[in-house]
């Protein structure tokens, strides 16, 4: 039976672990925080849904006790303060760095052979933090931003399309930061349809505006960070893993040579399996698409630099 963690209680851990329950992703998954008792008023909460909605999944919440995520195959680390109005990703780095080593080094104490997911912002600098200091094979450490900035992207294109969400592919790549995202719009397709012959520039132009600010404009409406989609892609990219699943979806991945970087976590498409990241898959971009990604791995470079008290 295949089983998961999710550290941290807050709202995108608790719609991580709802989806993982309510999709029958896994046979077991433990709910996981600090403060006492929130993990397991969240994990009854959920569970008591589970005659309602015919799952079988069995969820378990707990404070600080690390024992009990033994023998997870997969973890989702989501811990760390949420963003607030006003305040990038980037800011939250001195805070959340702590969190997530901590963290890394509890999980892996119990279950050496799991893969991590990291959601925790700024997530490709927490992500390549977990590479440096946990000792894990680079395909067992996944980063979620790429996956959810997708999303976003298929959720506009949609819009202007006025068309079924589900039948729209977009793929974001690049840094999961406001300015570091590259909505990748030449490979934007609608039922096989390029969505460049679908709509104009102009609009098109727009949605990728608007995919790249999609976190601040929800952060702004909403006073905090967003959950629900955050807590799907991470379910998303759970699944992928355990089932098996060759999908194709974008995660912050260390690069090694890769679209012309070393030493760098960032978003990229990943062909996601039982064994983690089991090939990173190098588009073909042009040479606008080339310069947008060289800026971006810039700004994530940069950004790591704030890690040096922590490694």
């Amino acid at each position: 039976m295949s089983k998961v963690t999710v550290v941290g209680a807050g709202n995108v851990g608790a719609t991580c672990a709802n989806v993982l329950v309510t999709n029958q992703v896994a046979g077991e998954v433990v709910l996981i925080d600090i403060k006492e008792g929130l993990a397991e008023g969240k994990a009854m909460d959920i569970m008591q849904t589970a005659n309602i909605l015919g799952t079988n999944t069995r969820l378990t919440g707990v404070t600080n006790d690390y024992s009990k995520t033994a023998g997870s195959d997969v973890v989702v680390i989501t811990s760390g303060i949420p963003r607030k109005p006003g305040m990038t990703r980037e800011e939250l780095i001195g805070v959340n760095a702590g969190i997530v080593k901590s963290v890394t080094d509890s999980i892996l104490k119990y279950s050496p052979d799991a893969t991590i997911i990291c959601v925790s912002n700024p997530m490709d600098t927490m992500t390549y933090l977990i590479h440096k200091t946990s000792g894990l094979p680079k395909n067992r450490i996944i980063g979620m931003g790429g996956a959810l900035d997708s999303a976003r992207f298929k959720y506009f294109l949609s819009n202007a399309l006025n068309a079924n969400v589900t039948e729209v592919e977009g793929i974001v790549i690049g840094g999961h930061g406001d300015t570091t995202m590259i909505p990748l719009k030449r490979y934007a397709a609608y039922r096989g349809l390029p969505v460049s012959e679908l709509l104009d520039a102009e609009t098109l132009d727009k949605v990728a505006a608007d995919t790249m600010v999609g976190g601040a404009t929800l952060t702004k409406l909403l006073g905090t960070s967003a959950w629900y989609a955050p807590g799907a892609g991470a379910a998303q990219v759970v699944g992928a893993i355990l089932h098996d699943q060759k999908k194709l979806i974008p995660c912050s991945a260390l690069l090694e040579g890769e679209y012309g970087e070393k030493d760098l976590c960032i978003g990229v498409p990943c062909l996601l399996g039982r064994g983690g990241i089991e090939k990173i898959v190098e588009f073909d971009l042009n040479d606008e698409e080339k310069a947008l990604f060289a800026k971006s791995a810039a700004a994530v470079h940069a950004t790591n630099e704030a890690l040096k008290d922590v490694l």
